[in-house]
This record gives structure tokens, C-alpha cells and sequence, in this order.
């Protein structure tokens, strides 16, 4: 075997440049990082959670689709009433009729209605009153009036309660329901008659006040158990 030396074996390095620091080796993975099965494991768990995420979301969106809305709010609409004037019976040349005897049968009973003159077909507001005398089947025993004063545009009103025509009429002597006239505060009594020049009795005597003469009277006839209203005075 040969003494003689070997020849040393150099490195070739790069020549060092002044100012310029060489790149540092790339650091190799180590410890767990580097180990096949945790990489496989952190795999499966973003897998997990990404189903996850998915199936809440898909199921948030089906369910929001099932839900249907609420169906708006129903707004109830008030019947209208009945207008009270067009339920007000008219009396007319080809139909004078206002009522029955039956549902005037109770003393005192008033009804309100129109009397529509047969040549100027003009309207007029006029009342019946049933009254405690007479027989409710027979024309005596009822009261038809204009509801408006003979003279002048203050329109009369039916008082049944006696105490008014004590606090407002000041017209103690009333026994039962009476006419009045509010703006003379004249009281006629529908029980009596009284005499108006030409020599004609009328009903509605006036008991207190200044007015001229009772309201203008409708002559009521009884047909059928109807009540017709058929001329004004």
C-alpha cells in the first residue's frame, strides 16, 4: 500500500461579494408537520367542516322557502247603514198607503212620513200619531199632520215626555203626549178641536202660545188594514 498523500478534496464556493448576505437554505418540514398521517387527518376535519357548513346553509334556504308569508290583514269594511230619509214611507196619488193598523195599534204610536201633493208632487214632512181615543181600525182614531207651522219655517216636533213640556214649554197642565211649535213655544193638544175660519173643525187645539191656527191636518182613511194618507188640507 502506497504512503504516498492524498490529494485533499476542496468545495467550490461562491466567491463572497461585499455587502451581499447568501440566501439561507430552505428550512425542510419536521416533527408533525412533515408526518403523512396528520396531514391526512387535518384533510378529513376541513372536509367535515365544510359539509357542515353546507348542509346548515342548504337547509336555511329550503326552510326559509317553506315558510310561506303571512297573508295580509283582512280589513273589514262597515255595512252602510240604511238611510233613514229612503225608509220614510211615501204617501202618493197612486200610492197613499203609510203604515198598517197593526203596528199603530199602541196609543200614542207615531210615524213619520212623506205627503207628496198628487199636482206639484212637492214633499212634505207630516206624522201620524195614533191616538188614546178612537179605534185604532178607524180614521178617528188617528192624528195626520204637516210638520211645519202654517205660518213661518219653524218645523213642530212630538213631545211624549210631559216633563219637557214642563222645562221647555213651561206648560204645566199636560197629561199626555202633545205637538209642539219650539219656536213660539206654542202647545197644541191633540185631543181637541177647534174651529178655523170657513167654519171647519180641526184637530190639534192650541192650548198655549201665539201661533194662528192648529197644523195643517191629512185626512187618513182605513182600507184593508192599511193606513192611507190621502189629502191635505
Amino acid at each position: 500500500m502506497s504512503d504516498q498523500p492524498q490529494p485533499e478534496r476542496f468545495k467550490a464556493e461562491m466567491p463572497q461579494i461585499p455587502g451581499v448576505e447568501a440566501a439561507p437554505a430552505a428550512r425542510q418540514p419536521s416533527g408533525l408537520a412533515a408526518n403523512p398521517a396528520v396531514r391526512l387527518v387535518g384533510g378529513l376535519l376541513a372536509l367535515l367542516v365544510l359539509l357542515f357548513v353546507g348542509s346548515r346553509w342548504l337547509f336555511h334556504s329550503r326552510h326559509t322557502e317553506a315558510v310561506a308569508p303571512p297573508p295580509p290583514a283582512q280589513i273589514e269594511v262597515p255595512t252602510p247603514a240604511a238611510d233613514p230619509v229612503s225608509s220614510i214611507p211615501r204617501a202618493t196619488a197612486s200610492n197613499p198607503e203609510i203604515g198598517t193598523v197593526a203596528e199603530m195599534a199602541k196609543p200614542w204610536t207615531s210615524k213619520e212620513f212623506f205627503f207628496v201633493d198628487h199636482f206639484t208632487k212637492e214633499s212634505t214632512p207630516a206624522l201620524l200619531i195614533r191616538l188614546a181615543s178612537g179605534s185604532a181600525s178607524q180614521p178617528d182614531g188617528y192624528w195626520a199632520l204637516v210638520m211645519k207651522a202654517p205660518y213661518g219655517s219653524c218645523r213642530l216636533e212630538y213631545v211624549e215626555d210631559v216633563a219637557k213640556l214642563k222645562e221647555q214649554y213651561d206648560f204645566n197642565a199636560a197629561r199626555h203626549p202633545m205637538v209642539g211649535d219650539p219656536c213660539s213655544r206654542t202647545v197644541f193638544d191633540p185631543l181637541k178641536m177647534t174651529e178655523i175660519p170657513g167654519n171647519f173643525w180641526v184637530r190639534g187645539s192650541i192650548v198655549q202660545g201665539s201661533d194662528l191656527r192648529p197644523p195643517l191636518g191629512i185626512e187618513i182613511q182605513i182600507q184593508n188594514k192599511n193606513i192611507l194618507a190621502v189629502r191635505k188640507e
